[in-house]
């Protein structure tokens, strides 16, 4: 990937793991509508496989008001934080995401606002993706063309598909529910597909030894851990 300035990230199921905050909602839902949280859990990735968004999608189907989002429960992935490391001495990073008010403030907690340059969210911009005029916006406040951007997100409907149609490169990260998006057109075609953060340094080109060996594995059920910022992972080995 050549003549690239800056590199901009989803944050929710991107930089961050919102497994647990789901899953405190859908047991909200099951609760609230009397049903378990396994149908509702199985109810929603239906949804998400048909390319809705699955858990509001349950939510009107069971006749239930949304929950509130539960951030206290959102972590950092176990490479979150190694790889905007590396990447950060090579590239300028940015963030595009919808959110509510406080994400920099968020970063910031976990950590990883030293190695963000730039943060542009929606509940502070008012406006939201997939809407083109964030990316814009972003691209603007960078003075960096689309062609020398990268948009790293996991939804093709919020991230790859408008940033594609600016002209940014895309990187499609399948974590989270947005692994099950089913693709129909080359719109929603990625210049690339990788499972986790630390599979980017590849396609930048950035090796390290100082990467710790550890890929955050996929699952169609959430797992339970105790750390309360990062995610836990299993010790595998980096390929």
């Amino acid at each position: 990937m050549e003549n690239i300035q800056w590199l901009f990230f989803d944050v929710g199921s991107t930089l961050v793991d919102e497994s647990k905050v789901y899953e405190e909602r859908m047991k909200t839902v099951a609760e609230t509508a009397n049903v378990s949280f396994e149908y509702v859990f199985q109810t929603a990735l239906g949804f998400y496989k048909e390319n809705k968004k699955g858990d509001l999608e349950t939510m009107k189907l069971l006749k239930v008001e949304k929950p509130i989002w539960r951030h206290e429960y959102e972590m950092l992935y176990c490479d979150t934080e190694a790889c905007l490391k590396e990447l950060s001495e090579k590239y300028r990073i940015g963030v595009i995401a919808n959110q509510s008010p406080g994400t920099e403030q968020r970063l910031k907690a976990f950590g990883m606002l030293q190695y963000i340059n730039l943060v542009i969210a929606s509940a502070e911009e008012g406006v939201a993706k997939p809407d083109r005029r964030i990316f814009e916006i972003a691209l603007d406040r960078a003075g960096c063309k689309p062609q020398h951007a990268v948009m790293v997100g996991d939804r093709i409907d919020n991230d790859i598909i408008p940033a594609k149609a600016l002209g940014m490169k895309t990187i499609w990260i399948k974590q989270g529910f947005g692994k099950y998006w089913k693709k129909s057109s080359e719109c929603e075609q990625a210049d690339y597909e990788v499972h986790n953060l630390t599979e980017i340094l590849d396609i930048v080109q950035i090796t390290s030894t100082q990467l710790p060996l550890r890929l955050c594995l996929g699952s169609n059920t959430f797992r339970k851990y105790s750390a309360p910022n990062i995610r836990n992972c299993p010790e595998i080995t980096c390929k």
